[in-house]
């Protein structure tokens, strides 16, 4: 049996980069420009040295060039250098892919061939893929990070910018920007560099002062003010955000809301629905204190009710892209929902 092969990461694709190990070809492709677009630039700028780059490296775009241009350009041999690199950007665009997949069964081995291919995936019912594998070459799926992750990149994003963030800040930025990660790597560029050598640590005075994420009406206070039914201060916070749309719209609520009652109807199913440990393994949480919300969520909202919610914010969702809405403003459309679900 033939051995399967493994799947590229990214922490894989660039430690192997970083120890100076590339491969002759890398297709890399989803819905997730920045993991794309991070492995394209390192291999740009890393591959060769600056003097060797200006005979050496080819960069063009797939709505300029065919699969055959682009295999002619893999062929040739380096000059004065190890290597050659063939950085094919927007591949998606490319109508047709036999030329590339004949050269894939007999690569150029001084050639590194990045096939960026954002927006999607190359359908694996193609023999590209594996041909690109059997070939040596790397295929890597970036894929969108979910809610719950965002967390997780944001600490260790931060970690190699040798900073720290606090819990309730760290979800300050994941609820505020949400996933799209260039923007959010950029807001938090921003806020490292505001942060003094001696203090490495950021904490949602910080996260407010340089976002312009308030600490008391943000999405994550407004989860949390659902979650315990706190209705005084669900109002005190929508009041906040009519004065100020950018800090919370509805498109940016609505999915909030969401994964909060999809989380909270799996947690009605957990074993040990008042040990936050428990719960928090169980959801895939990152720890008991994230547990806390839906435990207190359990207690207020049943399961039926739950589910109720989880389709009135569907049909919310619905009518705040215009579907069976004829005049509705979204922001009532989020009053309304907030009140069915209080309620």
């Amino acid at each position: 049996m033939a051995e399967k092969k493994q799947t590229a990461t990214y922490e894989g694709i660039m430690k192997s980069l970083a120890e100076g190990v590339f491969s002759p070809i890398y297709i890399l492709m989803g819905e997730e420009s920045y993991f794309i677009d991070k492995i394209t630039d390192y291999i740009a700028q890393h591959a060769l040295s600056e003097e060797e780059r200006d005979f050496n490296q080819t960069v063009c775009f797939g709505a300029d060039v065919t699969s055959g241009q682009v295999a002619d350009m893999a062929r040739r041999f380096p000059m004065m250098a190890e290597r050659q690199v063939v950085i094919v950007k927007e591949a998606q665009n490319i109508k047709n892919w036999d030329r590339l997949e004949q050269y894939f069964e007999k690569p150029q081995p001084s050639t590194v061939l990045v096939i960026a291919y954002k927006n999607g995936t190359i359908d694996g019912r193609k023999k590209i893929l594996a041909k690109a594998q059997a070939a040596g070459g790397v295929v890597f799926e970036s894929k969108k990070k979910r809610d719950h992750e965002l967390a997780g990149f944001i600490e260790g994003y931060l970690k190699t910018q040798k900073a720290t963030i606090e819990n309730k800040a760290c979800q300050m930025v994941a609820d505020h920007i949400g996933a799209d990660l260039s923007r959010l790597v950029s807001e938090l560029d921003k806020v490292v560099l505001s942060l003094p050598e001696d203090n490495r640590r950021i904490t949602p005075e910080i996260v407010e002062e340089q976002i312009g994420v308030s600490k008391e009406y943000n999405g994550y206070e407004l989860r949390g003010a659902i979650a315990s039914k706190d209705i005084l201060k669900v109002n005190r916070i929508l009041k906040y955000f009519d004065s100020n749309p950018k800090s919370g719209s509805s498109f940016m609520l609505i999915p909030l809301l969401f994964s909060y009652f999809q989380n909270l109807m799996l947690a009605h199913y957990a074993p040990q629905k008042n040990n936050e440990n428990a719960v928090a393994q169980f959801l895939d949480l990152r720890g008991g204190w994230a547990a806390r919300e839906y435990i207190q969520g359990m207690r207020n909202y049943s399961g039926l009710k739950t589910m109720q919610i989880i389709q009135k914010i569907r049909e919310t969702d619905a009518k705040s892209k215009g579907l069976d809405n004829p005049n509705t403003p979204v922001g009532d459309l989020l009053k309304e929902l907030i009140f069915f679900i209080l309620h």
